[in-house]
């Protein structure tokens, strides 16, 4: 392969679907630069990029953000992490710490509606270490979702099974694999996501999937015997238009790496509140006690996210990764602070005003809605748990577990 001097700056054109919101530019010492195009800039009925983006008058940040070799939080949280992204670095023969790199090879199948293009030819570099590898013949994977989980994107065909594209994107459903670590966990998702409709909340169509008869998956997966958990996009239409999504690690500006660290659930309530309203205030509430009632703790900064179906106003997306960490972790807590703890025995009516207060949020409205929302648990777990399609061990676990929840007593 024909390697250029690494002399020139390179330059990605961002797109909100066919709108153009400004350029990424990797100079020659590796720094990189987002400029918002002009015409975005001062056109007030622009579609929202990033509530990150906001002033506190409505307008747009004016600046150029500039970091390197790491992206700026926005666009690092549009890339996948830990295994994933590994995966997909080794197969795309680009270091996974080259962020910009990485997010050209990946950017025309990003979560939401953001598509990441090159603006003319980009250059090779010398350090064989960071070479960014030229199209190949054989097909690569080019399919990125923000998350640690080894996932692809994936087809539904008519005869109701799963075929990955051979390039990775364009799928309306995400794949999302066993474990090796985690024992049963699609089968244990699949339940806590069918559990988390029968409360009430707003979950994404799911099926458990023989991985085996999934078409297309790269050969290391192809033969595994246990089942995958298949979910439906919900930032793709029926006709694959693209619907924008953010998550609440890239509204607060954070670096995937601290997404337990830099805020807490009053911090994505009080924007839930001030920027979305009430119905979907409610709907975090309502899943924040069940994430409490389920002992999960990686609820964290990107487990939550808005959705633009109305590119002027975010909403709350559908629920995802519900998952009973307790299962897996023997001293679990909470991902982030909810009223001033993380421990779940912790928790009480009293700890959700205070968020609530301190979100600028209804506390009458916040104890009404963990009430009903106790008492939908209880009842739904009382009537359910046995057909939810839980293992036995699971079952058990989240009996005890319950039972010692100050929150899921009577008040």
């Amino acid at each position: 392969m024909k390697l250029d001097k690494m002399s020139r700056s390179e330059t990605l054109l961002v797109r909100l679907n066919s709108t153009s919101v400004g350029t990424l530019t990797r100079l020659v010492d590796d720094t990189v630069v987002f400029a918002f195009d002009p015409t975005y800039e001062e056109n007030r009925e622009s579609p929202i990029l990033s509530q990150s983006f906001k002033t506190a008058d409505g307008g747009l940040t004016i600046g150029r953000p500039i970091t390197g070799p790491s992206l700026s939080p926005f666009f690092s949280n549009l890339l996948p992490e830990g295994p994933l992204r590994d995966f997909l670095a080794d197969k795309l023969t680009i270091n996974s710490k080259r962020e910009f790199f990485l997010l050209v090879a990946l950017g025309l199948d990003l979560p939401g509606a953001v598509i990441v293009e090159p603006i003319g030819e980009l250059s090779s570099v010398t350090d064989q270490e960071y070479l960014l590898a030229e199209r190949q013949a054989r097909p690569i994977l080019r399919f990125s979702l923000a998350g640690v989980q080894l996932k692809f994107s994936a087809i539904l065909n008519r005869a109701e099974t799963f075929t990955i594209p051979t390039d990775g994107m364009g799928g309306s459903w995400i794949l999302k694999l066993p474990s090796e670590s985690h024992p049963h966990l699609p089968e244990i998702e699949h339940a806590m996501l069918s559990f988390a409709k029968l409360v009430g909340i707003d979950v994404p169509e799911i099926k458990l999937v023989p991985t085996v008869s999934v078409v297309g998956l790269p050969e290391q997966f192809g033969n595994t015997i246990a089942d995958s958990l298949a979910v439906k996009r919900f930032d793709r239409n029926e006709d694959g238009s693209r619907i924008h999504i953010e998550d609440f690690a890239q509204v607060y500006n954070v670096y995937p790496k601290d997404k337990y660290e830099k805020a807490g659930y009053g911090h994505i309530a009080k924007v839930l509140w001030a920027e979305a309203g009430e119905v979907c205030f409610t709907e975090f509430v309502r899943r924040l006690v069940f994430t409490v009632a389920i002992g999960n703790g990686d609820m964290h900064l990107k487990n939550w996210s808005l959705i633009y179906t109305n590119p002027l106003k975010p909403s709350l997306s559908p629920a995802y990764d519900f998952v009973p960490t307790i299962g897996y972790i023997s001293r679990e807590t909470l991902a982030l602070n909810l009223g001033g703890t993380k421990e779940f025995n912790d928790v009480t009516i009293d700890k959700f005003k205070k968020m609530a207060k301190q979100a600028g949020a209804s506390e009458r409205l916040t104890a009404n809605i963990v009430n009903e929302t106790c008492e939908r648990v209880l009842h739904c777990w009382n009537r359910d748990r046995d057909t939810i399609g839980l293992p036995a061990e699971t079952l058990t676990m989240l009996d005890r577990h319950m039972k010692t929840l100050p929150l899921l007593r009577p008040h």
